[in-house]
């Protein structure tokens, strides 16, 4: 009671206005609502919704007026009979439906066209954020109506796919849902760009984007889970979004230069490669110096550029290594061997492997030897 109470008070009687005329002619002469009055109705339940009333709310106050005049109504109020009070009654709950209805369609497309807006907005907002392309304190401001306090450190995780993410892509929903469910909405941004799926978390929530990226490699039902997700370093402001970000986009980069088999990505632990890049002479000498040799290979460097890799990846350890290329471990020794007698680094031997596994870091980001150096 309290409730209803405080409903009826909460939506001004203006919103009646012509209601119980229409009633009033319904009633006497029987007729249906002509089309400018259901327009009304519409623009009536469009004005409630822009005045932040709801449906419910809207409905109650136009059901509380009709049962106000029901009994004042000329048509119920003359009636002869039964016979004729039911049919005026039919007839004037047929207008009732009719008008609830209208104010239904005007309010809906009240409510669709502020979520345009607000999906428009939250985009515009997105892509100064991860570009920095906004003032901002007006950047800060705007955050804070989506839940972001950029004085504090964030960082930004990346996921890409086999099939591009929009906002509505299942997986996208999944992620946020689960992700907003389990940390709240503060300090959590879901959103995609550029047909990757992204996350904008609090640093001090770290929990946030490593859940991120174990519910994103999770698949769907029928649909493909994120193939590989990266996440940049924690730095604070507006433009540490964007350099978070930056560095998320870098990793995926890298990755797929170096073919890397790793899932997930920190741009933290990859601060070595972008260091070595920088001077891509020095890094292509180096290359050209230790594993140049090995092209008088049969077969050319490529296999043993690969076989010097996986040995990497599986810390050296020969049968893990040989399992990794499929091949038998008589057939990585006798490798490791060519390759320590074409190129006089020995692969056992923990300095000189170092420079070996160096020289093939540079190898995969330079492209050699399918690219010259």
């Amino acid at each position: 009671m309290t409730r209803a109470g405080t409903s009826a008070a909460a939506i001004s009687t203006d919103f009646l206005d012509g209601y119980a005329t229409l009633l009033s002619e319904v009633s006497a002469t029987g007729r249906l609502p002509r089309r400018p009055e259901l327009d009304a109705m519409r623009d009536l339940g469009e004005r409630a919704a822009e005045a932040g009333h709801g449906l419910r709310e809207l409905v109650g106050l136009f059901l509380g007026e009709t049962r106000r005049v029901w009994g004042t109504l000329p048509g119920v109020a003359r009636a002869a009979g039964a016979a004729e009070r039911a049919r005026t009654g039919d007839a004037v709950l047929g207008a009732v439906d009719a008008a609830i209805a209208a104010l239904g369609e005007g309010h809906e497309r009240a409510q669709r066209l502020s979520v345009r807006q607000e999906e428009a907005a939250r985009r515009e907002f997105v892509d100064d954020l991860l570009y920095g392309r906004s003032d901002l304190g007006r950047l800060a401001e705007r955050a804070e109506r989506f839940g972001l306090r950029l004085a504090h450190e964030h960082a930004v995780a990346v996921a890409e796919g086999e099939e591009p993410f929009d906002d509505v892509h299942p997986l996208a929903r999944r992620v946020e849902r689960e992700l907003v469910g389990r940390f709240g909405d503060r300090d959590v941004l879901i959103t995609t760009k550029e047909g990757r799926l992204i996350c904008v978390g609090a640093s001090s929530e770290g929990a946030v984007l490593d859940a991120f990226a174990a519910c994103a490699r999770r698949p769907d039902a029928g649909r493909p889970a994120a193939r590989r997700v990266a996440i940049g370093r924690p730095h604070s402001g507006a433009g540490g979004v964007v350099r978070s970000y930056e560095e998320a986009l870098s990793a995926l980069d890298l990755a797929q230069q170096l073919e890397l088999a790793e899932p997930v990505l920190r741009a933290a632990e990859l601060l070595v490669f972008p260091v070595l890049l920088r001077d891509r002479a020095a890094m292509a000498d180096l290359v050209r110096t230790v594993l140049g040799p090995l092209t008088q290979a049969r077969g050319g460097a490529g296999p043993l550029l690969e076989t010097l890799t996986a040995c990497a990846a599986a810390g050296y350890v020969n049968a893990e290594a040989a399992r990794r290329l499929q091949v038998s471990v008589r057939t990585l020794s006798y490798r490791l061997d060519r390759i320590k007698f074409l190129t006089g680094y020995d692969p056992s031997d923990g300095l000189q492997r170092y420079s070996l596994e160096t020289a093939a870091m540079g190898a995969r980001l330079l492209g050699w030897p399918d690219k010259p150096l």
